[in-house]
């Protein structure tokens, strides 16, 4: 399915904060492909909170088409609003002010979003589809492999954090059917420093990488978008 590989891998991370830069260096080192999705009325390093104790801090738009290089962007929002509180004429504006920033920041054309706080209903999907948007990540993890039925929702496999991450990947490795396989990993890149937990990406990469029947692509490579 994937030039001849029946498994895909593919990474779906939010907010575009300071962390990335680390997390950037680890999927390159392993030949690995993200989905980064950004907020673009939120690029300032003012923009920060507190996460056990760790200050997270959002990047400026300086230096991002550099370091993203290689990887995908997406909208995640302007300003990461909860799009079900919102009426639809606050939904487009969300969507299509960060997807047109973002393709102004980047050079490039986006069709891809994870859905802020993973809120959303039948009407904001309508509206998405009106944007533009051809598939958005949900926070609805599957803890499976299954190529998503509806990509205008569509859950990843799990989060990096997840109790039964590891056994999910040695299974996805092991698996040799002739189904398609996608192994999907979602989080937050800041999340590493709060819970002080590198080692759980560079080991999870180490272990995924480089192996001849895997295909490592971002979102819409997997999908074929």
């Amino acid at each position: 399915m994937w030039n001849g590989k029946n498994k895909a891998l593919t990474f779906s991370y939010d907010d575009g904060v300071e962390s990335d830069r680390k997390l950037v260096s680890i999927f390159n080192k392993y030949g690995m492909k993200c989905t980064f999705n950004l907020n673009s009325a939120l690029m300032t390093p003012e923009s920060t909170w507190e996460m056990n104790g760790f200050t997270v801090r959002r990047m400026p738009p300086e230096g991002l088409p550099e370091l993203y290089k290689g990887h995908e962007i997406a909208v995640h929002c302007t300003t990461h609003a909860d799009l079900t509180k919102l009426s639809d004429e606050e939904v487009r504006r969300e969507v299509l002010e960060d997807k047109s920033a973002l393709e102004k920041l980047f050079g490039t054309k986006i069709t891809g979003m994870a859905y802020p706080y993973g809120a959303f209903d039948d009407r904001i999907i309508g509206i998405l589809r009106e944007c533009g948007i051809k598939f958005s990540r949900t926070c609805e993890d599957s803890h499976g492999f299954g190529v998503p039925e509806n990509l205008l929702a569509f859950g990843a496999t799990c989060r990096h954090e997840s109790d039964d991450l590891f056994e999910l990947l040695d299974k996805f490795l092991a698996y040799s059917g002739t189904e398609p396989a996608v192994f999907c990993l979602r989080g937050h890149s800041y999340e590493f420093d709060a819970h002080d937990n590198w080692r759980i990406i560079e080991e999870f990469c180490e272990k995924a990488a480089f192996r001849e029947d895997i295909f490592y692509g971002t979102n819409s490579q997997i999908y074929k978008l």
